[in-house]
């Protein structure tokens, strides 16, 4: 099992993590490296979800069908700005996230999924500076 990532973390600290995750993926994508794109999208994609906010739902209700606004972008609603606290705890669930699994698939027998979880914890890890 490597627990090296194959995408290097910015040496940058001043970087955000998201920004850093962000860069980081075409890197990944244009190595092939299978672990490393799918935790960054996953962390990506957890973080778009946590800025996500639900759109009223009384907003169009007492109304007819023909008196709702329609349209692009008439559903938008500001989204969410998280922290630099908030990022960093939402990557550092998916990491613990992917260590469990991990443990779940060792004690089934499936070392290689094992590996191959640890392997994704470890480039989010690196990312955080756990590395």
């Amino acid at each position: 099992m490597s627990t090296v990532p194959a995408v290097p973390t910015p040496s940058n600290p001043s970087v955000p993590l998201r920004q850093r995750l962000q860069d980081a993926l075409p890197v990944a994508l244009k190595a092939r490296d299978r672990a490393a794109v799918a935790a960054l999208r996953s962390a990506l994609a957890a973080i778009a979800n946590a800025e996500a906010v639900n759109r009223p739902a009384a907003s169009d209700r007492g109304q007819a069908i023909e008196q709702t606004s329609v349209g692009v972008g008439v559903a938008e609603v500001e989204r969410r700005v998280l922290t630099a606290d908030q990022v960093e705890q939402i990557v550092r669930a998916e990491v613990a996230e992917r260590l469990a699994a991990a443990l779940d698939y060792e004690r089934a027998g499936r070392m290689d999924r094992a590996d191959e979880v640890r392997r994704e914890a470890a480039v989010l890890s690196a990312h955080l500076g756990d590395a």
